[in-house]
């Protein structure tokens, strides 16, 4: 993708250009001043390259002794280290990246959470109360999950390269109430979203789009969770936009009939093709007619006194014919973007498929950092690991698609020219994917094969699994290669 200055997007600037291939990734994704200790800084700088050196490990493994180990743990326990301080670099990095990249930028949302078992599960808290079955009464069973839940929002290019986090948000349930409960006591849509847990939808926008700037860039996508009328509202307020997938029949028009009645009368504007697999594992080709109308939305009755009516674009892709026994394949979604032709339907569609990018996030956060597997006790010290974390799984994510999004690269924007040459040394230029020689892709593809990929032409590109493998074995390869250099003789 282009910069405004005419070079990509993902190339570090010039004046870090002559230096790129001897620095540390990590430099341009921290901020050691941001914390109210200089000392804590230089320890955050060590950390984060150990632990992203060894991506995966426990802390002693990234460690190695117990002086850096100690160390380690006294950093993420310290009252005065913050989440917020352990990400301001990356976020500097990211507005930065935001900065140089033209065209509309998707700031995915979403939530998952981190589910642990701890002897003393309230000093981490809670997140959820789940069925555990009956006992041998024959009586149900409920049992509250010891966790912590993250908010994260992740700046994406329509071509699907995260650009980084925009904003987080860390929190836990000391005294968990089920929503189920607290239906039977109140009136959900009667309580205003800044009493609810759902304002975080709202506050991670202000953050993002406080941050970033260029509202008008900035289109916020969301699953069904987040089809929240105060957030529409919000977002036409900062200037920017939003895509999300409806789960609401809203009052429509006069308010006398629902979006829903509206949209069966419309006719399919045309057809649209995507893939899928079916429970075999088969890739099959699946037909969606597309259907768009710019429709007057009221506000929840309760809330119709605060809240103004909004004109706004529903989108129906269902699909066509669906086979016996299989759910039919549909999406439902709402945005303030004009919509006028098929293609510009088409167009916002992809672009919410683009919400998966920030799943594939939370993958990378669990299996490649193997952030549930953390021992640590509080809430605190858990947030301060995953803060880490971030930075280490959108680092894998964007190589994986920095691979596929701008493959000619040159490869120093991505890697040393230690790593290019141990990959020189250790990998053939054969059986690379015909990734043409000397490009990003072809270095990246090289990397993936110390992971386990195995290249062949019929392969899709490299995965996060392989990425993050190659990442690790290159490193140690690397640690070796300088032992080596150095003369070192063992006993």
């Amino acid at each position: 993708m282009a910069s405004r200055s005419g070079r990509p997007a993902t190339l570090p600037d010039e004046d870090h250009a002559s230096t790129a291939s001897a620095a540390h990734w990590t430099d341009t994704e921290i901020d050691e001043s941001a914390f109210k200790d200089v000392r804590l800084g230089r320890r955050f700088s060590e950390l984060i390259r150990q632990v992203g050196d060894r991506m995966g490990e426990s802390i002693p493994y990234a460690c190695q002794d117990w002086a850096s180990t100690k160390a380690a743990y006294r950093f993420l326990a310290n009252d005065r280290v913050e989440e917020g301080e352990i990400l301001s670099g990356h976020f500097a990095a990211t507005r930065d990246r935001f900065a140089r990249t033209d065209g509309p930028v998707l700031l995915i949302q979403d939530t998952t959470e981190f589910v642990y078992k701890r002897e003393r599960p309230r000093d981490v808290g809670f997140t959820k109360s789940i069925n555990s079955g009956r006992d041998a009464c024959g009586r149900l069973r409920d049992h509250t999950l010891c966790g912590m839940l993250m908010h994260a929002s992740l700046a994406v290019t329509t071509d699907g390269l995260p650009l980084g986090l925009a904003a987080v948000k860390f929190w836990t349930r000391k005294k968990f109430k089920g929503t189920a409960q607290l239906k039977k006591k109140i009136n959900p849509t009667r309580v205003p979203i800044e009493k609810k847990e759902s304002v975080r939808w709202l506050d991670n926008l202000r953050q993002s789009i406080a941050l970033l700037g260029a509202p008008e860039q900035c289109i916020h996508v969301g699953d069904r969770e987040s089809d929240i009328y105060e957030l529409f509202c919000l977002t036409q307020e900062l200037g920017a936009h939003f895509l999300i997938r409806a789960c609401v029949d809203r009052l429509a028009g006069d308010g006398g009939h629902t979006i829903a009645v509206e949209m069966e009368e419309q006719a399919p504007k045309g057809l649209h093709h995507v893939e899928m697999r079916d429970d075999k594992g088969d890739v099959i080709k699946v037909a969606l007619e597309v259907r768009f109308k710019r429709i007057l939305v009221q506000p929840p009755i309760g809330k119709q006194k605060r809240y103004p009516a909004l004109s706004l674009t529903v989108i129906h892709a269902s699909e066509r014919n669906p086979p016996k026994g299989r759910k039919p394949l549909e999406w439902k979604l709402i945005t303030d973007l004009p919509v006028r032709t098929r293609a510009e339907a088409v167009e916002k569609i992809n672009w919410y498929a683009m919400r998966w990018k920030i799943e594939v996030f939370h993958k990378v956060l669990k299996s490649g950092c193997k952030a549930e597997e953390s021992k640590l006790r509080t809430a605190e010290r858990l947030a301060n690991l995953m803060a880490l974390f971030c930075i280490l799984s959108w680092r894998v994510l964007w190589l994986t698609m920095l691979n596929r999004t701008a493959p000619d690269l040159p490869p120093e924007t991505a890697l040393t020219a230690t790593e290019i040459d141990l990959l020189d040394r250790l990998i053939s230029d054969a059986g690379n994917r015909r990734c043409r020689a000397g490009t990003l892709a072809f270095y990246l593809t090289k990397r993936a094969r110390l992971g386990g990929y195995l290249a062949r032409a019929s392969d899709p590109p490299p995965g996060n699994v392989v990425i993050w493998r190659g990442l690790a074995r290159l490193t140690d390869i690397e640690l070796g290669a300088e032992i080596g250099a150095a003369g070192f003789v063992g006993n």
